[in-house]
C-alpha cells in the first residue's frame, strides 16, 4: 500500500526517471514497478509510456466504480495493510480510527456492490447465480495455464476468493475440487443439471506460493538476503514464515504443491541452500532434467 502511494508520487508527471532508477530508489525489483503500473492502468489511470523505459502517470481519475476497487483487499494486501497498522505506537491516534476505517470497508464491501466494478461481471454473477441454484456450469474456452489447452468445462461452483479473481468449482471430468480464475473464461453457460458431486465440495488451502491443495510437504531453506527480499516481493505472506539466522534467512513453510516453490527455487539456486525436503529436491531434479533436455 505505502509502495503504491510512493510510486504513484514518483511517477506523476515524471519525465526524467527510468523504471530501473525508480526501482532502485524504491529498493524493489523493476518487474515490480511494471506489475503496479498494470494495475494502475486496470484501475482507470493513464500512465503513459514518454520516452525509451520512462513512464508518467498523467491523469489520476475521478472517484469511479473502477476506482473503488482500491479499498477491495486479497489476503495478501490484507496481510500487509495489517502489518503497517500493527507497527504504528499503541499510543498512536490514529492506529483505532485505521481499524474502524479498514472494518467498515469489509463489512459494507460485498460481491453485490463489486460486480458492477469488474469487466467479468457477467460471469461473476452467473457463477454465483448457479451456486445459489445448485446447478451445474459449462465454462466455454477456459483457458488452463496448467494444459495450455483452451475448452469447455463442466463444473459445480460453490464458492469464490475473497476478491471474486477466481471461483471453487468442483470438476466433473477429473472428479476434483479447483480454482479456475473467472477473467480466463470465455463464457459461463448455466445448465439444468443440478449438482450431483455436493459431497465432494471442499476449499483446499493455498500455501504462500498461491499453489491449492492440501498441505503435508515441509521445506526448510536459507536463504541469501536477495533470495530474501525476492520472495517477499513476489509473494508477501512468505514472510510469516522466514526468520533471522546472522547474515542469512530461514524459510520453513509447508507446501501444497512442489511447482510454486520449484520455479523460485530454480531461479535463485545460487543464492538458496536446502536444508530441509528430501522429496522437493526429487522433485527439482526431475524437473530440471525434464527442460533440460528439450534445450
Amino acid at each position: 500500500m505505502v509502495l503504491a502511494l510512493r510510486l504513484m508520487k514518483m511517477l506523476h508527471n515524471n519525465s526524467t526517471l527510468t523504471i530501473d532508477e525508480i526501482a532502485a530508489r524504491l529498493d524493489v525489483a523493476s518487474r515490480t514497478i511494471y506489475r503496479y503500473i498494470d494495475t494502475f492502468k486496470e484501475s482507470g489511470f493513464t500512465v503513459i509510456n514518454v520516452t525509451g523505459n520512462i513512464y508518467s502517470l498523467v491523469e489520476i481519475p475521478q472517484p469511479s466504480p473502477e476506482f473503488d476497487n482500491l479499498v477491495y483487499f486479497s489476503d495478501e494486501e490484507s496481510y500487509l495493510v495489517n502489518n503497517l497498522i500493527d507497527a504504528l505506537s499503541p499510543t498512536n491516534a490514529l492506529k483505532a480510527g485505521l481499524r474502524k476505517k479498514l472494518a467498515v470497508i469489509y463489512d459494507s464491501t460485498g460481491i453485490e456492490g463489486f460486480l458492477d466494478r469488474r469487466s467479468n461481471a457477467a460471469h461473476v454473477a452467473n457463477l454465483r447465480k448457479a451456486a445459489q441454484e445448485k446447478k451445474m456450469v459449462i465454462l466455454h474456452n477456459y483457458e488452463s495455464a496448467n494444459s495450455n489447452v483452451v475448452r469447455d468445462r463442466l463444473v459445480e461452483p460453490f464458492g469464490f476468493t475473497n476478491d471474486f479473481i477466481e471461483v471453487w468449482a468442483y470438476d466433473t471430468e477429473s472428479k476434483r475440487n479447483k480454482l479456475f480464475k473467472v477473467q480466463r473464461i470465455g463464457e459461463v453457460e448455466i445448465t439444468e443439471q443440478s449438482w450431483k458431486y455436493e459431497t465432494s465440495h471442499r476449499k483446499q488451502g493455498r500455501d504462500i506460493f498461491r499453489m491449492t491443495g492440501y498441505a503435508n510437504s515441509r521445506v526448510r531453506m536459507r536463504l541469501s538476503v536477495r533470495a530474501k527480499n525476492l520472495i517477499i516481493e513476489e509473494y508477501p505472506l512468505a514472510e510469516k514464515a522466514i526468520t533471522r539466522d546472522g547474515n542469512y534467512w530461514l524459510l520453513d513453510t509447508i507446501v501444497n504443491d512442489f511447482a510454486g516453490i520449484c520455479r523460485y527455487y530454480v531461479g535463485l539456486i545460487p543464492e538458496i541452500k536446502v536444508l530441509e525436503g528430501a522429496e522437493f529436491l526429487e522433485y527439482v531434479r526431475a524437473y530440471m532434467k525434464k527442460y533440460i533436455n528439450k534445450v
